[in-house]
């Protein structure tokens, strides 16, 4: 099955195709496609998989996002990460906060990258995602809500958010990414033959309950009488030396 996929620049052509095509095999390997044909000439791209069963469709589907991550100046290394079943990609054009002027794209582009790029290495490292900066376009790759931080971060920036506000945000939300991931998602209890799960889960509380829940339910067991034996039924009904029987009328 032949799968065109995006265009990409032709400066991004030879990233992609790599030395002596090492890069392309890399990316034919890790999808499990049979073969990229990449026309450097025009910047086309198209795939040929093998028969349905004999591919990961999910690689399918993924696999022009990674096209798209090189062809905007991702290193290919760096892309081939989305292929990964939790990671995505998500691209912010600045195009849709400052317009088509070039002047004011190099300015945002400046405030996101930050000063020997400290800022875009902030981002990164807060929400762990990669970023890629390539000329009107931002490209994010990375797991679902460290990349929908970052996305939010970039966004803030490009809209004239001041750098302290962006971290000040990304740090809130890492901080509530760690608390949601500390909570309890399940109470594991251990089995112990022969007990019921009302006793083994008082036991794992208090040592010893489950000894005494026993010997309480051989007494139990031991008084009871049987209802067809009239023997036993005569015996349960005498009265002991220091019991009596009052009747009277309300």
């Amino acid at each position: 099955m032949r799968q065109p996929l995006p265009r990409v620049p032709m400066d991004r052509i030879a990233v992609l195709i790599g030395a002596k095509g090492a890069t392309r095999r890399e990316l034919e390997k890790a999808a499990g496609c049979k073969s990229l044909q990449i026309d450097s000439g025009t910047g086309e791209i198209e795939v040929t998989w093998p028969n349905p069963g004999e591919y990961d469709p999910v690689k399918a589907l993924k696999l022009p996002d990674v096209i798209k991550a090189v062809g905007r100046g991702m290193a290919p290394a760096r892309a081939i990460q989305l292929l990964q079943d939790d990671w995505f990609f998500e691209m912010v054009d600045l195009r849709d906060h400052v317009g088509k002027r070039s002047n004011q794209q190099r300015r945002i582009r400046a405030r996101i990258i930050g000063s020997e790029g400290k800022i875009r290495k902030m981002i990164e490292e807060h929400t762990n995602t990669e970023i890629s900066i390539y000329k009107s376009t931002i490209v994010l790759v990375g797991e679902g809500f460290g990349l929908t931080s970052a996305r939010h971060a970039i966004e803030m920036l490009a809209s004239g958010s001041e750098h302290g506000t962006a971290i000040k945000y990304l740090e809130k939300a890492r901080r509530k990414s760690r608390m949601e991931s500390r909570s309890i998602d399940y109470i594991e209890t251990k089995g112990v033959t022969g007990e019921s799960e009302e006793s083994v889960e008082f036991a794992d509380l208090v040592p010893g309950l489950a000894g005494v829940a026993q010997r309480r339910n051989r007494r139990l067991k031991a008084s009871q009488v049987d209802p067809e034996s009239l023997e036993e039924v005569t015996k349960v009904m005498e009265l002991s030396e220091d019991e009596e029987i009052n009747w009277e009328e309300e």
